[in-house]
Formats: structure tokens, C-alpha cells, sequence
């Protein structure tokens, strides 16, 4: 509903409203939610073109209590810098191509909402807190009002909590956790009780949002960092070398264990063991020797040579014997190296031979494009991108995982400030349609220029220097107080959610059924690269699987 000063419309959480344009989205003023999950929609407002005021202040209330309204967030929608919104190759799925402002943030709402002339929007969160909510018909009203009191516009929604709840999430899921870009940002000592604080907030964070496997810097992560440069140390095992025996201490890796699972995380993937790119090297790695620290192993360490293998030799089976204390033989699992070419095989091999010795019976898994290294049984777990996923879907490699960063940006999914939210959100019904057992991508929290070169501030610099289109690097902002929630984050979430709603579908009718209900009417069945290109489809056919879930 509309009054004369303050233009208002409902729309959904698939939508991006930009401030420099006409708004098109259709009316989303409906929907239905199982008991226990997270639903998202959105208002636009602006003041009336033909209004006189410039600007206005204005607070929105939720017209409803009780339990619902306790349920209720409100968040506004801001918009970020993006100096490289996509590649100059780009498809033709894109919002828009040039550099400007995006919406992406979504900051609490504490005080008044400043209007303008221009389209912006709050993000309206129910049940952010994961709780089961009664079920029944709701029509809530949100009011907005004036600095004076009066009225100035009112839009309700109607909302259906069904009878029915989500399953426990079977996908496993990481998104990685980098530990020293809090550090950097918020100016603590690595480790110190404040850097923990933090870890912990953006665990939380992570895990409400369905990522639940950590990446764990045993040692510095070599990720994302220039070829004989160093990032910050967050190395969690302590390494005291003696001649040529080590020992080691696991308290502060302890602790990082004991957080993640209070927080919610389950899985624990360890840091790489050799360089990215390759294994031609072995990762930073520092020790204690005659009483002072250095750096033992890094970019000037031959990953085929003795001491490293012999450093390993040691280190593993202390480790190996740390997580069986702890009872996390089932969820530990282990990488060699990041994004591997074929050329880099023969290091590949013999890295993989090594960590082979000492990690019978976990899983070893890395993210790569190649068939070849799979094929060649080099790597047991492998992760190929989502734009490379073919072959290993037709030779049936069990347990497949998926990824995605910067390079998969023609056809399929991804998460980039110029993609639309559906395109985002699509993920999820692929994922469930393919059996995939996990998905992976880099950056939860990468607050570094490429290569890890400086510090940037994500605020302003969304693509690590022009270097990956916005959106790819990170998903929270750092607060003051915590992480701050992204737009593009939501909506994966929801993709996440889609997946547990079809998996509760399947136990009801079977997968066979659920697969008809997902490809009926279109042209084409749905794969990672070809699937439906519009908002409305997805926001429809999410109705369609709760209207059978009604049932359950």
C-alpha cells in the first residue's frame, strides 16, 4: 500500500534494487516457510517522484507480537563499491557490467531509515535465530512511519509456516575461513583472547549460515599468497626442533577444535600440506630451535627433498594420534595442494605419496579441474569445478564434491555482485539433483589484496585490487561488533535450504518422483551450466515442493 509521499512494494529476496534505477521487480507479497528454516523477503521504498521533500526519516514497525514478531529482523540493504563487477569476457547472465554500486551489505537497522528520491530496500528476516515456529497463516503488517508519527505507507505480508520442518543439512560445506584477515582488520594479536573473541563470532556466524567444515591452519595456510612472500602466522601446532627430531604441542589446535563445534561445525579440514599450484614446495612452517623461533620450512623448500618428507614423517602420526584422542576420525579431513595443474603431477605424486603413508583411511581431497589426476589415482576425493564436473559425473566418482571461485563465471552459478540472486541461489537444486556430497569455495572472510599482498578494506574494495569480480573474495563484513551478513550470503543459504526441503520431499515421495517435479516443463533438464534463468521460476517451484510438503 501506498500513501502520497512514500512509494513501497514487496518484493523477494531473489531481487537486487539498485539506486540509480527504475524498479521492475513484481509484487512478492506471499509466501510459506517450513517450521524451522530462515525466510527472506524484501521492501523497497523511495519518496514519490511527484512528492516535494527531498528526503525524509522514517522508523518501520512490525504490526503483529508474540512469538512471530520476536521472529522478525530488519536490516537495510547498502550498497558497495565495484571497481571490476565481472570479466571483459562475461556471458549474458549479469545484472549489469560496469563499475558503480551494488547492493550487498545488510546492516541492522537501529535507528531511523533515511528516504530518498532513489529505489532502496530493507531485508526482512524471519526466524534468523533457526527456531520452530508455530505453524499457521500469518498477515503481517509493516507500518511506516514518520518523525511526526503519521503514516506514511503500509505493506502486508502474508505468510504460511508450515507444519513440516527441514532435516539436518547433509551436505558438507566450507567456505574458507581465513584467520588471519580478522587479525589484520580488527588490529589483534593472532591468538591473543581478543583474535579468539573474534574467530568465534565469525565461526558462529559460518555455521548459522550452514558452513559446517573449518579450514584449520595447522599451519599457515599457503593460499592466496605471492610466490616467496609470507602471510601473517596462524600457525595452531606448536613445533619445537631438536636436531633433526620434532615435537609437537596441540593446545592452541585444542582449543580451535573445541570452539568450532561449539560454535556448530562438525568437519575439520587441515591447511594444505604443500604449496598451491603444484606441491613444488612445502607450506610456512615455524619451530622453535635453541630457544628461538624461525621459519623452518617455506618457499625455498623443495617438496621433493628429505627433510621435509622427513618432517612429515614425524609430524603426521602425531597428528593422526591427536585426532583419535579427540574423536574426530570421522570428520577430519586432509588437502595437498590447491588447484593443481597436470604439469605439477610428478609433485603432485610424490606429496601424495608421502601424506599416503600416514593418512590411510581419511580423506584426502583437493580442488582441481583435471580428470587426469583422479584417474591416475592420485588423489582419492577429488573436487573439480563446478564448469568441469562432466567428466567425473559420467565415470561416477563416488562422494564428488564440487567448487567454484573466480574462473567459474560462464553459464554456471556463482555468487558475484553483477549475477542475479537466483542465479546464486539455482546451486542448490543442482547439488541435490547430483548427489554431490560437499561444495567448496575459497573466501568466507578474505580481507587481503591477490596474493595476499596488503590489507584491503572490504568496504570499499570488493575484488582484491581488480583482481576477482566482486563478490568472489567474500561473503561478511567485518563490523565493529561481529560479522556483518551480505546479501549474496542469504541467498545462499536459501540454496542450502532448498536442498533440505528436497530432501525431506524425497522421503515423502521417493527421488525418482522429486527429480520429474524439478525438470517438468522445461525444454531441457536442468545441469550445472543449463537451468531455468529467472527469479520467478525458483521462487515458484520452492512454492510447489512446501505446498507438498504441507502433507508431511
Amino acid at each position: 500500500m501506498t500513501k502520497e509521499i512514500l512509494e513501497t512494494r514487496l518484493i523477494s529476496s531473489l531481487e537486487k534494487v539498485f539506486l540509480d534505477e527504475e524498479l521492475y521487480a513484481s509484487v512478492w507479497d506471499k509466501g510459506s516457510m517450513l517450521n524451522n528454516e530462515v525466510y527472506s523477503f524484501q521492501i523497497a521504498y523511495r519518496i514519490h517522484p511527484e512528492a516535494s521533500p527531498d528526503s525524509l526519516s522514517c522508523n518501520l514497525k512490525i504490526g503483529t507480537d508474540g512469538e512471530l514478531a520476536a521472529a522478525f529482523s530488519i536490516r537495510q540493504v547498502i550498497s558497495i563499491n565495484s571497481d571490476l563487477p565481472c570479466r571483459e569476457d562475461h556471458d549474458e547472465y549479469l545484472l549489469r557490467t560496469e563499475p558503480g554500486l551494488y547492493p550487498d551489505l545488510l546492516k541492522p537497522v537501529s535507528n531511523s531509515l533515511t528516504a530518498g528520491k532513489e529505489w532502496q530496500s530493507v531485508w526482512i528476516t524471519v526466524n534468523q535465530d533457526r527456531k520452530s515456529l508455530t505453524p499457521g497463516q500469518y498477515s503481517i503488517p509493516f507500518v511506516f512511519v514518520g518523525a511526526d508519527g503519521k503514516e506514511l505507507a503500509v505493506e502486508i505480508f502474508n505468510l504460511t509456516i508450515l507444519d513440516c520442518a527441514l532435516p539436518e543439512q547433509t551436505l558438507i560445506h566450507t567456505m574458507w575461513f581465513h584467520t588471519d584477515c580478522l587479525a589484520t582488520w580488527y588490529e589483534d594479536e593472532i591468538f591473543s583472547e581478543e583474535h579468539w573473541l573474534r574467530i568465534g563470532q565469525f565461526m558462529k556466524n559460518a555455521a548459522a549460515h550452514g558452513i559446517n567444515m573449518i579450514l584449520t591452519p595447522i599451519f599457515t595456510p599457503p593460499l592466496d599468497t605471492q610466490i616467496g612472500g609470507e602471510r601473517p602466522t596462524v600457525q595452531l601446532v606448536d613445533v619445537v626442533k631438536k636436531g633433526e627430531q620434532y615435537e609437537f604441542g596441540f593446545e592452541r589446535l585444542k582449543r580451535w577444535v573445541a570452539l568450532s563445534q561449539e560454535s556448530g561445525i562438525r568437519y575439520f579440514e587441515f591447511s594444505h600440506l604443500f604449496t598451491q599450484w603444484g606441491a613444488k614446495h612445502a607450506p610456512k612452517i615455524i619451530a622453535e630451535v635453541d630457544g628461538e623461533e624461525k621459519r623452518i620450512f617455506g618457499w625455498d623448500t623443495d617438496s621433493t627433498g628429505p627433510e621435509y618428507e622427513t618432517f612429515l614423517d614425524q609430524f603426521l602420526p602425531a597428528l593422526v594420534e591427536f585426532i583419535h584422542e579427540n574423536k574426530m576420525d570421522k570428520v577430519s579431513y586432509f588437502h595437498v595442494s590447491d588447484e593443481p595443474s597436470e604439469e605439477a603431477i610428478p609433485y603432485y605424486e610424490n606429496a601424495s605419496r608421502i601424506l599416503s603413508k600416514h593418512l590411510k583411511g581419511f580423506p584426502i581431497m583437493d580442488a582441481l579441474s583435471s580428470y587426469a589426476f583422479y584417474e591416475k589415482g592420485l588423489v582419492k576425493k577429488p573436487i573439480p569445478a563446478s564448469n568441469h564436473i562432466e567428466p567425473f559425473l559420467e565415470n561416477n566418482v563416488p562422494g564428488i564434491w564440487t567448487y567454484y571461485c573466480v574462473s567459474q563465471w560462464n553459464k554456471v552459478s556463482n555468487r558475484f555482485f553483477s549475477m542475479p540472486s537466483a542465479r546464486n541461489r539455482i546451486l542448490g537444486i543442482q547439488l541435490y539433483k547430483f548427489q554431490i556430497e560437499g561444495f567448496l569455495q575459497w573466501g568466507y572472510n578474505f580481507y587481503y589484496s591477490q596474493y595476499s599482498i596488503r590489507p584491503i578494506d572490504p568496504f570499499v574494495v570488493t575484488d582484491c585490487g581488480k583482481a576477482f569480480p566482486s563478490g568472489d573474495p567474500f561473503v561478511v563484513y567485518p563490523g565493529e561488533d561481529g560479522p556483518l551478513d551480505s546479501l549474496r550470503f542469504e541467498v545462499f543459504y536459501e540454496a542450502l535450504q532448498d536442498i533440505r526441503a528436497l530432501n525431506r520431499l524425497e522421503e515423502q515421495i521417493g527421488r525418482d518422483k522429486v527429480l520429474v517435479l524439478l525438470d517438468e516443463g522445461l525444454e531441457q533438464p536442468i545441469t550445472f551450466s543449463e537451468y531455468p534463468r529467472d527469479a520467478e521460476w525458483l521462487l515458484n517451484k520452492r512454492e510447489q515442493i512446501n505446498s507438498l510438503l504441507a502433507f508431511c
